[in-house]
């Protein structure tokens, strides 16, 4: 086996396989994220985006291949893994029951952060997504946007290295959508975190994401710049759907309570 090492990349995935008995998931991807990018994991449902995010994060072994994220190996050393990550998966990360606070003191205190700095950096989070003024108010009574700040915030307290983002603005209306793009834009600019992103908004990933792969059926089919994809087809005014089309036939689907947002995330997690 090619054995991986971190030089300038954040991310590097060699051959990296999952299957569920007979059924390949994802089918020997291979992958280098640069420290400070962002990039795109794009597909239809059922392409095995959410499955490779579940590897890289360490929450479902590979069943084959390599992945080494900041200099560790996925397999081996998942716990040096963890601390080096933030994750906001599709399904909600927040209790419902607790105020916004209360559920950044229980990250704060999972990822093993000083007693001495947790006030600090539950209050610099809060304030950088916007939720000083809703700090103490029931999750539950939060916007959709809102909880995905929340979640967000959740994510970066550690100060990770690389950012996991799985449909991070499904189920959002348009404005709260742009509020979360703003904030992840602000993470690299303030912080240099690096992204990795599934999203079905391809306008989003043309915007943000410095390189997108396209996946279909458990494999990457094309990897560039969203410019050097449209470039590819030769057409005039192509755009990253157009792109996305061509590379797989399909068609990607395109301020609720709590209880909607768990309902529409729970549907979009089952689509894949």
């Amino acid at each position: 086996m090619v054995q991986l090492t971190i030089t300038e990349a954040a991310l590097q995935a060699y051959d990296l396989s999952r299957k569920f008995g007979k059924f390949t998931a994802v089918d020997a991807l291979s992958f280098t994220i640069k420290v400070g990018e962002v990039f795109g994991l794009l597909g239809p449902n059922g392409a095995g985006k959410s499955t490779v995010i579940k590897m890289l994060t360490t929450l479902l072994p590979p069943s084959s291949g390599q992945a080494v994220i900041a200099g560790f190996d996925v397999t081996h050393q998942a716990p040096a893994v963890r601390r080096v990550i933030g994750y906001v998966p599709q399904a909600l990360s927040c209790d419902g029951n607790l105020t916004g606070y209360e559920n950044l003191l229980i990250f704060a205190k999972l990822y093993d952060i000083p007693r001495s700095k947790r006030e600090h950096r539950i209050r610099e989070a809060l304030l950088f997504m916007g939720l000083q003024d809703v700090a103490h108010r029931l999750v539950r009574n939060y916007s959709g946007g809102m909880i995905r700040k929340l979640e967000i915030a959740q994510s970066i307290l550690h100060q990770p290295k690389i950012l996991f983002l799985d449909e991070p603005t499904v189920g959002l209306d348009p404005i709260a959508r742009n509020q979360v793009w703003e904030l992840v834009q602000q993470l690299l600019e303030n912080y240099g975190t690096t992204v990795l992103l599934t999203t079905h908004f391809l306008e989003e990933a043309d915007s943000l994401c410095d390189r997108v792969a396209i996946m279909h059926r458990g494999k990457i089919v094309v990897t560039g710049t969203p410019a050097e994809l449209k470039a590819s087809l030769a057409k005039s005014n192509a755009t990253l759907d157009d792109v996305f089309i061509h590379y797989t036939g399909d068609q990607l689907a395109s301020g609720v309570s709590y209880h909607e947002t768990s309902r529409i995330r729970r549907a979009a997690r089952r689509l894949g």
